[in-house]
């Protein structure tokens, strides 16, 4: 192959999307999603062979789109990964790593209830060897354009997720933004790239009959917005996203996940996620509005 980009010479290759992740984190779900989506797919291909792969269907105009599983499978992929993958974001198609991630116990639950061995547990027990997958794609975790936990994400909303991310988009696509609703509690979303608390304002949970409601309630609403603190965080944080979404997207920012926290994650951040995700609509982005916590106790 010769030297120049794989990207540099693409004519029908205009996106490719990179799976990889923990296993028993939803890799096979992905895949079979993508493949519905209509995208090219391959399982387990060897990293060095990537940017051979991309140039060789670059020169063709059936392939289009393309979706590989890179994993822990091929033990020395991690050596020629990051080189490959620097290439490919050189080029002019989108290329995006996606990296599936799960709680140890959930990976626990999940072999256990399909009784599939680990790729790095035929030689020790199992949380042994979740512990070394971890340790081994780090490096690759920290250079995934988006991190998508799935320990409370069941198989129909994972479908959902690369159906509503994924499904048609052109190579100018704009930005695609989820602004998630949150309590701390409960824990941060490991996918955030941008995260905002609102435990500085009042409580509404704390407010006679206010408790049982929620964030999409208007007594709620009203009770926020008559705090000044509020109404001013709300303009802030809008500002803010105003000023750095054009310079993501100009950067060739594929996604961000804007988070905003309370304490349950059923009153103020409810609201404000739904407040923010107005505001940028109506400045003409795409939004996915996320209330990850607003059934929890």
């Amino acid at each position: 192959m010769s030297g120049s980009e794989p990207g540099a010479r693409a004519r029908g290759l205009k996106e490719i999307v990179i799976i990889s992740g923990l296993s028993g984190s939803g890799k096979s779900t992905a895949i079979r999603c993508f493949e519905d989506m209509g995208f090219f797919c391959v399982d387990n291909l060897p990293a060095q062979l990537i940017p051979v792969f991309a140039d060789l269907c670059s020169k063709t105009d059936t392939i289009q789109r393309a979706a590989l599983v890179v994993d822990v499978r091929e033990g020395a992929f991690l050596e020629h990964f990051p080189e490959a993958l620097s290439r490919l974001r050189q080029g002019e198609m989108r290329a995006t790593l996606l990296f599936l991630d799960a709680a140890d116990e959930m990976l626990i639950r999940r072999f256990s209830e399909s009784r599939r061995p680990h790729p790095l547990a035929t030689d020790r027990p199992l949380d042994a060897g979740i512990r070394r997958e971890r340790e081994v794609l780090a490096p690759l975790k920290a250079l995934a354009d988006a991190v998508v936990d799935t320990t409370r994400t069941n198989v129909h909303e994972l479908k959902k997720y690369f159906f509503d991310n994924f499904q048609d988009r052109g190579s100018g696509t704009p930005l695609v933004m989820t602004v998630i609703s949150f309590g701390y509690k409960h824990g941060i979303p490991d996918e955030s790239d941008l995260l905002f608390d609102t435990r500085f304002i009042e409580n509404p949970f704390f407010v006679a009959g206010l408790k049982s409601l929620t964030g999409l309630d208007a007594p709620v609403q009203e009770f926020l917005h008559a705090q000044a603190e509020y109404n001013e965080f709300l303009q802030r944080i809008t500002d803010l996203l105003l000023f750095l979404v054009p310079r993501y997207q100009r950067e060739g920012k594929s996604y961000l996940t804007i988070a905003v926290g309370c304490t349950g994650g059923r009153h103020r951040s409810v609201a404000m996620a739904k407040e923010i995700s107005e505001r940028l609509i109506s400045r003409g982005h795409a939004i996915r509005t996320v209330h990850r916590d607003l059934e929890k106790e």
